[in-house]
């Protein structure tokens, strides 16, 4: 069965070539010969003389992404200024990050959300720590615990290379459910230690998923 463009491998390619006619029939139809699926078209920059456009297609898989290039490259009379994988793109510094929900105005709503008046909210937390789950953000997040050994698809690819999946999954915690989820990657393989370390962090979350963790 032959394998389709996916949008897994979209590239956005920006090309200036002349503004002549012909020409953006010519790099649209070598694309399509290419099997290569055309999702946009952005024009950048237009004169009367050259014409800059950004050109996104989904392909089958990086090698796939290699031979549009060589297509392209080889239509005389069109530079390629650059290529963008869109993938990667979204990855860069990560997918995630931590908001303020409060608005600090002032010097009084800063005394209010830290110190000294946080110390109140610390004191009834510690003479009942049911409140705990109402005044902190332990109501609303969920650790994703992995040691990257059992990725899906990758299978054993260690914690680093598993942070991408973990993030993703963050992002659809965030976007499907509204729960505030974070990634917590292990360096360590050691059963009794990765039940210790979740136990411990069990404080701050109030949920607990574990992830693409190989069996014991």
């Amino acid at each position: 069965m032959t394998k389709l463009p996916s949008p897994s491998y979209t590239l956005t390619i920006r090309l200036e070539f002349k503004n002549e006619p012909g020409i953006f029939l010519k790099i649209a139809k070598s694309i399509i010969n290419a099997k290569g699926e055309i999702v946009g078209i952005d024009v950048v920059r237009a004169s009367r003389a050259s014409v800059i456009k950004d050109f996104i297609i989904n392909a089958r898989d990086e090698l796939h992404e290699k031979e549009i290039l060589t297509v392209i490259e080889k239509i005389k009379g069109i530079k390629i200024i650059q290529t963008i994988d869109r993938t990667f793109q979204q990855h860069i510094g990560g997918k995630i990050e931590i908001r303020n929900k409060i608005l600090i105005r002032d010097y009084n709503d800063l005394s209010r959300l830290y110190t000294p008046g946080v110390a109140r909210v610390c004191e009834t937390i510690c003479n009942d720590k049911r409140y705990l789950y109402k005044y902190t953000i332990k109501q609303n997040t969920v650790a994703i615990v992995t040691d990257g050994s059992a990725v899906l698809g990758l299978g054993d690819i260690g914690p680093e290379a598993a942070l991408p999946v973990m993030e993703g999954k963050a992002v659809v915690f965030k976007e499907f459910a509204n729960i505030d989820a974070f990634p917590i990657c292990l360096s360590v393989r050691d059963t009794y230690i990765v039940c210790d370390v979740v136990k411990s962090i069990s404080t701050v979350f109030g949920g607990i998923n574990l992830e693409d963790i190989s069996a014991p």
